[in-house]
């Protein structure tokens, strides 16, 4: 859009459209600053979809990176509450995916997802409520078994050495690797024996 005969700002064909814009139309300032504040929320949009194109992204991941590309609040508001509408922004289901994601591919304790959902900024009570079914116990064991399938230590020094490292990484309590790490052990040389 020009002013003046001056490029002012771009707008999608859908606000032209709808607000019956045509060309050398005279625009009063109130109806230009509407149109400023539409071209503003469309662009803080498309870039909101693209961001969530790669993966699906927490409410303040979202807000944060909108605000990085130079986006004022009220552009950002109105975009997350479009998003929410959408059910395209929904920090219980993103923590439950996350949660589920972990569990599947890379398990990890419960103080340790608890953390990853704390820094994608979920909040606390919805943090609560997804972790509480993850069983320490038994994401030590997998994430152990997946670890000594690569391994092929000839004594249980080494092979535990490793696989405590590993299991430590991912946020297991001392008690907990111990656990997983000989029940491992036996369960190889039981099955090599």
């Amino acid at each position: 859009m020009f002013l003046n005969g001056k490029f002012a700002l771009s707008l999608a064909a859908e606000i032209v459209a709808k607000e019956g814009l045509e060309v050398e139309q005279e625009l009063s300032d109130e109806q230009i600053e509407a149109l400023t504040r539409f071209s503003r929320v469309s662009l803080c949009y498309n870039a909101a979809a693209l961001f969530l194109g790669h993966r699906p992204r927490s409410e303040p991941e979202l807000r944060d990176r909108l605000h990085q590309r130079g986006f004022d609040s009220d552009s950002v508001d109105a975009v997350v509450t479009r998003l929410k509408k959408q059910g395209l922004v929904d920090d219980t289901a993103f923590a439950r995916l996350w949660k589920n994601n972990r569990e599947s591919f890379s398990p990890r304790s419960q103080w340790l997802t608890r953390l990853e959902l704390k820094r994608k900024g979920i909040a606390e009570d919805i943090i609560d409520q997804t972790v509480t079914t993850i069983d320490d116990e038994d994401s030590a064991y997998r994430a152990a078994l997946k670890k000594a399938r690569n391994l092929t230590p000839s004594d249980y020094q080494s092979f535990r050495r490793r696989v405590g490292e590993h299991l430590k990484r991912r946020g297991f309590s001392y008690g907990v690797i111990n656990h997983a790490v000989h029940r491992i052990w036996q369960d190889q040389v039981g099955n090599s024996g």
